[in-house]
Parts: C-alpha cells; structure tokens; sequence
C-alpha cells in the first residue's frame, strides 16, 4: 500500500510538470550528432509494477506496452534509425497460461494498432518481428504479417519486435541454415566467417544489426539471452525504474551516459 501511494505521488508531482525542466536541461546536453544509430531495449519489470499497483500482472503489460509508442517517439526526436525491442522471450512461455493467453491477446491487438498508426506512416517506419514466430499463437502470426506488411516500403526509421525470441535459439537457427548450405555444396565450410554467421541471424535484414546501446530496466543487471551475438560489443545501460515508469528522463540520461563513454572495441 505505501508503495503503492510513493508511486501515485510520484506521478502527481510528474504530471504537474516540474519534472519537464530537467528534462530540458537534459535534451540540451545530448549531442544529436553523436547518438546511438540502433538501440535496443529489455523492457523489464511490468509484472512487478502491477503487483504494486495491486494489479494482475496483465495490466502491467498493458502499461508497459503504452510506454513503448512513447519511447519510439523519444528516439524520433534524437533521430535514432534502429529500435529493438525485447518483448517475449521464449521462456516466457512457461509463465503461467492465463498471463500467457492475455499476452498473445494483447500482442495481435498491438501489431494490428501499430500498423494503423497515423504516426507509424507519419515518420515512415518498418516494423519487423523477429524470433521463432511459427511458435506463436495463428491469429498473433496473421497480426505481425499484418503490420509487416503495411510497412514494409518504409525504411526511415525500423522497428524490431524480438518475440518468441531467444539469443542462444537464434545462434542455432542461423548455424542450421549454414549446415544446410554446406550440405548443398553452396557453401564451403572454410569460406564460414563471422560476417557469414551475421548474415543467417534474424538482425541481417538491418544496415546496423548491433546495437550500440542496450537498455535494461527494472533494475536488473543481465543481458538474459537478449542479441548474445550482436551485442558483443554493445555499451550497457541499466536502470531501476520499472518499464511503464520509464521517463524520458531516464533515457535521456543512458543517451548521455552512451555520448560520455569511450568505446575502443578492443582496440
């Protein structure tokens, strides 16, 4: 209950926007020129708010799914090109079946949304779901075809929905269709590179497949089987505030934290 009331608080004191000043504050801080060309974001800690709030923890993820149309605007406005978003991961299906079945609901409501979205052809921006999507439900599969479809002439700005999504999965995937090759005899096993593993992964399709940033929230501190290949080299942000309670602040900062790092890439 206190918890509860701190958050209630919290978004009072938001909502009468004194939080706005330093948010501009911030905003003049960040160098446009030098901002990440692909981020990719752990949405974490829907669940967690929901249990604070009281809620099932459905309702969490439907907040959570709100902030997600906030936060592809916020990388709009610093002109980031690449989002990816981890939305479901494959162990997440042993979650319990009513969370489950009300996520699928809410998945297929969401492709279908966001291929309708006035802002989504506004800021023309492709929309792709990666993953082993054959493992999701039919109507869910009929929904991302869906928003694929309706965007798939756009390349401004792309979308990266990582669902029914595993890291160490898609490294398999992409080693069967080089086996495949090989077998063939359209590929040499000599000729394999770290470019030809790249090519086979689920990211191939992107002029910029690694993240150069890579958001967790919640707190937590681990990648969780989240791009294992591409993001070798990706600068880490973590942060406590739960998904839904992600503010532009928060992410102002991990942009700022990215601009303040040296990256070497071991050199």
């Amino acid at each position: 209950m206190i918890l509860s009331l701190l958050i209630k608080i919290y978004d009072f004191f938001n909502e009468m926007g004194l939080s706005k000043i330093y948010e501009k504050i911030l905003e003049k801080k960040i160098d446009k020129n030098k901002v990440p060309k692909h981020v990719g974001v752990i949405m974490d800690g829907n669940r967690r708010l929901a249990r604070l709030l009281g809620e099932k923890p459905i309702r969490g993820h439907y907040l959570g799914a709100k902030k997600v149309k906030e936060f592809i605007k916020w990388c709009i406005d610093l002109n980031i090109g690449i989002v990816t978003l981890y939305s479901f991961s494959l162990e997440n299906f042993y979650r319990p079946k009513e969370e489950v079945e009300a996520l699928m609901d809410l998945f297929e409501r969401e492709f279908r949304s966001i291929a309708e979205d006035p802002d989504v052809h506004r800021y023309q921006i492709n929309i792709k779901a990666i993953g082993r999507l054959h493992l999701l439900p039919k109507k869910v599969q009929e929904a991302i075809r869906y928003a694929e479809e309706r965007t798939k002439n756009y390349n401004k700005y792309r979308v990266n929905i990582a669902i029914a999504y595993g890291g160490r999965q898609e490294l398999v995937d992409a080693v069967k269709k080089i086996a495949e090759k090989v077998k063939k005899n359209e590929l040499d096993i000599e000729d394999i590179t770290v470019e030809t593993i790249s090519q086979h992964l689920y990211t191939s399709h992107l002029p910029y497949p690694d993240p150069d940033l890579i958001i967790r929230t919640s707190g937590e501190e681990r990648i969780s089987n989240f791009l294992i290949w591409q993001s070798s080299y990706s600068e880490l942000y973590f942060c406590d505030t739960y998904w839904p309670k992600f503010r532009k602040i928060d992410f102002l900062r991990a942009i700022r934290d990215y601009q303040r790092r040296v990256r070497r890439f071991g050199r």
